[in-house]
């Protein structure tokens, strides 16, 4: 049986190396699908893996409150209502800790919060300065984000409680200034006050798309100090100081362009992601009741919207698999046509063969082989194009690609069923041939 296989083999090969070019443009639809397969589930693969590194920058489960300044709901109609618009927005104080006292002690579900200011300034060390953004946080923040250490510890209660002048600094910050030095215990200015750092963040690499698509910043560039520190030592929005009231009369109180708010975000990590929906509404209409029904801040869910980015690509992943297919369907087609006509122009040999003691086994095999070789070809073709694909998508398109073994032995066994399957009647229709009949055949 095994010799008999070979033989039939090795005519089948004859046959297709005869025939090379026809081969070749017979096996193009089994090609361009593999390809478009293993190009497609690359592309998946990396958009995928991009999700979820995106959701591990943003924290899972997590709520972001942000500040809008002079944003109110209603219709203006005339200069009155106008007046009235105004004088209401100056009943709400701003996203302040009331707003953090009120969701811990009010909303169930809630895990923690973390508070944010945010305060644009710049860091000098040794003639060396740089802008930076000082974040005042708790150290809620770094577990909710995700920080981990490289070296030193995070604050400690006498930190919080007093607004000690000490830092957390960010990789990138302790590489440009303390370059070869340990950084621990040495202090830098941030502003106009010396801190001194006691921890160095991991670096968290993080690309231009996600700064863009989820509005963060670079991490590794910032400065972190205790939430009081920066409150006490830097600035407090919620105060009145004759500064303010200075700038206030020099914009006028129409101009609405002045921050007011104490807090710059709030990030809330919900105990269960499938109350976050509803969490989110009860935070809106509690918080729209505080700020005296003015819409100065504004609720998102970081999760869902990555959710629904994964929900489009999955879509452009879909229509690249319907592709994939069709190619895949045309090219058994073609394998199949081409070798309905090579059984019409090789109706003598196989006459002559039937003739001479082979069997209609030997004939099936014979042309089941040649249609697998093609397709066995085409599939080789296609993996080596679609991973060139592949490549040049992440190469040149920076378009994040991880290929899987499992998309190549997918999309090659499929072209291979696809020969076999679309080989089966050509084959059977040679095998049906009447000896007597084709050895007259013209």
């Amino acid at each position: 049986m095994l010799k008999k296989l070979l033989s039939n083999g090795a005519i089948a090969v004859e046959a297709v190396v005869a025939n090379r070019v026809r081969s070749l443009l017979t096996a193009l639809g089994i090609i361009f699908g593999v390809a478009a397969v293993i190009a497609m589930l690359a592309i998946g693969a990396g958009a995928q893996q991009e999700i979820l590194d995106q959701i591990k920058l943003v924290g899972v489960n997590n709520i972001v409150i942000t500040p809008v300044v002079e944003q109110s709901e209603g219709e203006v109609s005339d200069d009155a209502a106008a007046g009235q618009a105004s004088k209401k927005k100056n009943l709400s104080l701003g996203l302040n800790f009331q707003d953090v006292r009120s969701i811990q002690h009010v909303i169930p579900g809630i895990e923690m919060v973390s508070p944010e200011v945010i305060i644009e300034t710049s860091v000098a060390r040794k003639a060396f300065q740089r802008t930076t953004k000082l974040v005042g946080v708790r150290n809620e923040y770094f577990e909710i984000s995700g920080f981990q250490l490289a070296e030193g510890k995070f604050f400690n209660s006498e930190h919080l409680e007093l607004g000690s002048p000490v830092c957390v600094i960010g990789k990138s910050i302790a590489a440009r200034f303390f370059n070869g030095e340990e950084p621990l215990d040495k202090y830098i200015k941030v502003g106009k006050h010396w801190l001194r750092v006691i921890g160095v963040l991991e670096e968290r690499m993080i690309s231009d798309k996600s700064i863009s698509n989820l509005g963060i910043r670079d991490y590794n560039m910032d400065v972190y100090t205790p939430l009081g520190t920066a409150l006490l030592r830097y600035e407090n929005r919620s105060l009145v100081s004759n500064a303010a009231i200075q700038e206030a009369m020099r914009n006028g109180d129409s101009n609405g362009s002045t921050n007011y708010h104490q807090l710059d975000r709030l990030v809330l990590k919900v105990e269960n992601s499938e109350q976050m929906g509803s969490i989110a509404q009860v935070l809106s209409k509690m918080l729209k009741r505080k700020h005296s029904q003015v819409v100065d801040y504004e609720i998102t869910i970081p999760e869902l919207l990555l959710k629904q980015q994964q929900r489009t690509k999955n879509i452009f992943n879909y229509v690249l698999g319907g592709i994939a297919g069709i190619s895949l369907l045309v090219g058994g087609i073609g394998i199949m046509n081409i070798m309905l006509a090579s059984v019409l122009e090789r109706i003598k040999e196989i006459g002559l063969r039937l003739s001479i003691g082979a069997t209609k086994t030997d004939i099936i095999f014979q042309f089941l082989l040649e249609s697998v070789m093609i397709s066995f070809s085409g599939g080789m073709i296609g993996i080596i194009l679609g991973l060139s694909i592949a490549f040049g998508i992440s190469e040149l398109a920076s378009i994040p690609t991880i290929v899987n073994y499992s998309s190549i032995v997918l999309s090659f066994g499929v072209a291979v069923v696809v020969g076999i399957i679309f080989g089966i009647a050509p084959a059977k229709r040679a095998a049906d041939q009447d000896p007597i009949t084709s050895l007259r055949y013209d």
